[in-house]
């Protein structure tokens, strides 16, 4: 049964990263090929910010502690319940973070970079390897350094920055893992405590 979860898990992994990253190409490529210089830097600037943002929840919640989280679900503070799932769900969470999402942006902004040097060299008509070459130093130094005071911010303030992302969830009321939470609901474990008794009687 495990096997068939991890599988069902790998699978759902992997269309979700082949869908998000067919979308954001497509989206910044249609908005690249309209936009002015401006707008292609800061179509940039998003893609590295939103690497960042979600890299950093990603190692916040494989860093905190089950029990602020307990506490505070316990006190009904908003954003708690949620919270708590994503900290018992830490791998899949860190996983849809960082794998997907973190990894599928950075690739995309070195494309998103790419295509801004290009534009640049025929706006200025030269050969010049300088606009890839500038432009991609400060897409690295930025996405690297960026990620750096994240993962620091991330393992102190992580119990901060997860109820933070529970209470977006919770002001969009969407609970995360709600399925899984279903499985392990008491009516469930009586059923396959039914089940069970019914089979030692036979």
């Amino acid at each position: 049964m495990k096997k068939k979860t991890d599988i069902k898990w790998l699978i759902k992994i992997i269309v979700i990263s082949l869908i998000a990253s067919v979308v954001f190409t497509l989206a910044s490529t249609e908005i690249l090929g309209h936009a002015g210089y401006i707008m292609s830097f800061a179509i940039l600037a998003i893609f590295i910010i939103v690497g960042i943002v979600f890299d950093v929840v990603g190692i916040a919640v494989t860093a905190a502690d089950e029990a602020p989280f307990n506490s505070m679900a316990t006190r009904r503070q908003k954003g708690a319940a949620e919270a708590l799932r994503l900290v018992k769900n830490a791998n899949r969470v860190a996983c849809y973070c960082n794998d997907v999402i973190g990894d599928v942006t950075g690739i995309i902004s070195g494309t998103t970079a790419a295509l801004i040097a290009a534009r640049l060299m025929e706006g200025f008509n030269t050969e010049s390897i300088m606009f890839p070459v500038i432009i991609s130093a400060v897409v690295t130094g930025v996405t690297v350094g960026g990620k750096a005071v994240g993962k620091t911010l991330a393992f102190n303030k992580s119990t901060a920055i997860i109820i933070g992302v529970g209470k977006v969830f919770n002001t969009f009321r969407i609970m995360p893992f709600s399925n899984q939470a279903k499985q392990n609901t008491p009516a469930s474990k009586n059923s396959k405590t039914e089940t069970s008794n019914q089979s030692d009687d036979k």
